[in-house]
């Protein structure tokens, strides 16, 4: 049976809460009910603990002392964290990263995809602020059940009232089937840029941060993937549930990846690998005069290419393209070239592309159409990346 915590704010919504633990339930999920204090004083957490089988949690500091920290030990158990009806406050409080309370301390636990439905009155859900705290949100990966329009508690009409239970319950079922869509398959990821020494203290490289391919490592782990993420330098700290192997040179990239690949159901090559390397390297810093004109360099191993003439059948090989100009025809030139099942190919230079929290790209198949996303936040990006490896990942299968 799938868990959910139910977390539940002050709005005069909240009566809509009860239909909503009924919903999962039908659906055989088992629901943790969490209660702010202010929800607490709207309506008895006995009423929830008698509807949900399960004790309400209200206080943070409530439960006697045990060996698992109650917010931590609940993280781990749930495929899900709905909040419905999510106030202006607790909203706020997710976007801040604050944390006093037990839901909002939960929220910054979980692993889990995060649904929220927010009711408030139509000034408060549609002031700048919690506008932007919504957008916060969404760039960070958290779904929204909108708010319908109709007659608010304070005697408005307006945009605000808490969408039905009925819609909030299909949009979390929907979620917590992806928490399991790649249980039991092992993604290998490649993330961030390598560095290719002269000396001690001087390298090719290039702008990475890396952010893509983490992004991408922490979706696979959220729909139950076993992830292997290969990493270039970068100032980013792993996604929690992920086997990460840091490497500095595309040599030492090369072999982490021969060393995961047999064992990878899915490989995700999102790392900006330098394609040089100079030939002669100093072992001690090279004075300007002992540097002639030019500096020898020399190719390094196109690891894709390499993964994609090893691949069988069953494997499914994903490649990052990223171009200055001719954006798509140098993508279906490498998606054929490499052998590569999708190419995520994207624009790079003049604040696109590296270093950005945000991107567009077009996801390349040998045959359909291209998908163009827009504008997305990189995790927003990693959501529908995955969502276009699933379907063509299973349609090979068959």
């Amino acid at each position: 049976m799938k868990k959910i915590a139910l977390g539940v704010s002050s709005s005069v919504g909240i009566y809509k809460a009860c239909e909503v633990v009924r919903g999962f339930q039908k659906n055989g999920v088992e629901v943790q009910v969490v209660m702010t204090l202010n929800a607490a004083r709207l309506i008895s957490p006995l009423l929830f603990s008698s509807l949900s089988g399960t004790t309400t949690i209200v206080g943070l500091f409530e439960e006697p002392m045990v060996r698992t920290v109650g917010h931590i030990s609940l993280a781990k158990e749930i495929a899900l964290l709905c909040v419905a009806p999510a106030t202006a406050n607790i909203i706020g409080k997710f976007a801040g990263g604050v944390a006093d309370d037990f839901l909002s301390t939960l929220y910054l636990a979980v692993r889990s995809p995060v649904l929220i439905a927010p009711a408030m009155n139509e000034a408060m859900y549609l002031h700048p602020r919690t506008q932007a705290n919504i957008a916060r949100l969404r760039a960070l990966g958290v779904e929204f059940v909108e708010p319908e329009k109709g007659y608010l508690a304070c005697g408005d009409e307006g945009w605000g009232r808490l969408a039905e239970p009925e819609a909030i319950v299909k949009e979390g079922l929907r979620l917590i089937g992806r928490t399991a869509s790649l249980k039991g398959k092992t993604v290998l990821v490649t993330a961030g840029p390598t560095r290719e020494h002269l000396d001690p203290v001087r390298f090719l490289s290039n702008p990475s941060s890396g952010k893509m391919g983490y992004e991408l490592a922490r979706e696979a782990v959220a729909r139950g993937a076993e992830v292997v993420l290969v990493s270039g330098p970068t100032s980013l700290v792993p996604p929690a549930g992920v086997r990460t192997e840091f490497v500095l040179t595309a040599a030492e990239m090369q072999a982490a990846c021969l060393r995961a690949f047999p064992k990878a159901d899915i490989v995700v090559m999102a790392a900006a690998v330098s394609d040089f390397r100079f030939k002669d390297v100093r072992p001690r810093k090279a004075g300007k005069a002992e540097v002639g004109p030019a500096l020898a360099i020399e190719k390094t191993t196109d690891i894709l290419a390499l993964l994609g003439g090893k691949k069988s059948p069953s494997q499914f090989l994903v490649g990052f393209a990223a171009e200055t100009h001719d954006i798509l025809a140098h993508a279906r030139k490498k998606l054929a070239e490499k052998k590569a099942d999708i190419m995520v190919a994207n624009a790079v230079g003049e604040g696109e592309g590296f270093g950005t929290d945000d991107n567009a790209v077009r996801i390349i198949a040998a045959s359909g159409p291209v998908l163009e996303t827009g504008l997305l936040s990189k995790r927003e990006l990693s959501r529908t990346i995955f969502d276009r490896i699933e379907a063509a990942f299973e349609k090979k299968r068959r």
